[in-house]
């Protein structure tokens, strides 16, 4: 099973690439679980139509109760991808890091992925924080493998780099490792020259390498991932690429 933890710098695009390589996968034939690590909400919207589901945290808010099944808490979008969210606290209240981890051990009690029985599932998780609740998906079993989304952009490398020291220090206790880099591209000057170089010195890849696109733009308005909109686009192929990097590597390993 691909089990992936997506990390990056908030506003990086980390919800843009993981839903876009949820629906490659599940256009390959696979069957796929999205979950979203962050208050927001947001992750999984684009392979929904636009419409978002009902965070966890949100659900035990309002009906003062834990869910009973899944399908309280999820929604199926294209291409057959089950899409969770976490949600988070009341704003301003509590640690989103908890709901996260909330979240995991119902999803445990609810026996998700032994009812599920998914080829992959992908974590899309809060900003460049990876302690506590915000490092649960990459500890103990949940995620094998972490990408890192950044652009060439100063920050988006700091927070880049900090992701990648915090999952190293932590091979040894059963963590997930890092898989590459995603490339998203911002068109900053000599951008895949300043990628490649914290690669080199990471020992890491760059595993996708995506294009600033007008496409991605155009069908998120519409709700979409680029796959759904129009699989023959640059973005897109560029995802699939990915996707079956990713198929083979576990049919190998497997």
């Amino acid at each position: 099973m691909i089990k992936l933890a997506i990390y990056g710098k908030g506003g990086i695009g980390k919800s843009t690439c993981t839903a876009n390589l949820s629906a490659a996968l599940a256009s390959l034939g696979k069957r796929v679980i999205q979950i979203g690590c962050d208050p927001k909400a947001d992750s999984t919207i684009n392979l929904l139509g636009g419409e978002g589901v009902i965070p966890v945290m949100d659900y035990m808010r309002k009906y003062d109760e834990e869910p009973e099944s899944i399908e309280q808490i999820s929604k199926v979008g294209f291409g057959g991808v089950l899409c969770i969210e976490t949600g988070g606290p009341t704003p301003g209240l509590g640690c989103a890091g908890r709901g996260i981890i909330t979240t995991f051990t119902l999803l445990e009690q609810l026996e998700l992925f032994k009812k599920y029985k998914p080829d992959a599932v992908l974590y899309d998780v809060l900003g460049d924080v990876v302690c506590g609740g915000f490092a649960a998906p990459i500890r103990e079993g949940y995620a094998e493998q972490v990408l890192i989304v950044t652009s060439g952009e100063k920050m988006a490398l700091y927070a880049a780099n900090n992701i990648f020291s915090a999952v190293k220090n932590f091979e040894d206790r059963s963590y997930a490792k890092v898989r590459g880099v995603i490339l998203n591209r911002r068109n900053v000057e000599n951008e895949e020259e300043k990628v490649r170089a914290f690669t080199e010195k990471a020992g890491i890849e760059i595993t996708a390498d995506i294009p600033r696109s007008g496409d991605i733009i155009k069908y998120e308005d519409m709700g979409k991932t680029v796959i759904e909109g129009d699989n023959e686009c640059e973005a897109a192929k560029r995802f699939l690429a990915l996707a079956k990097t990713l198929i083979d590597e576990d049919e190998k390993n497997g």
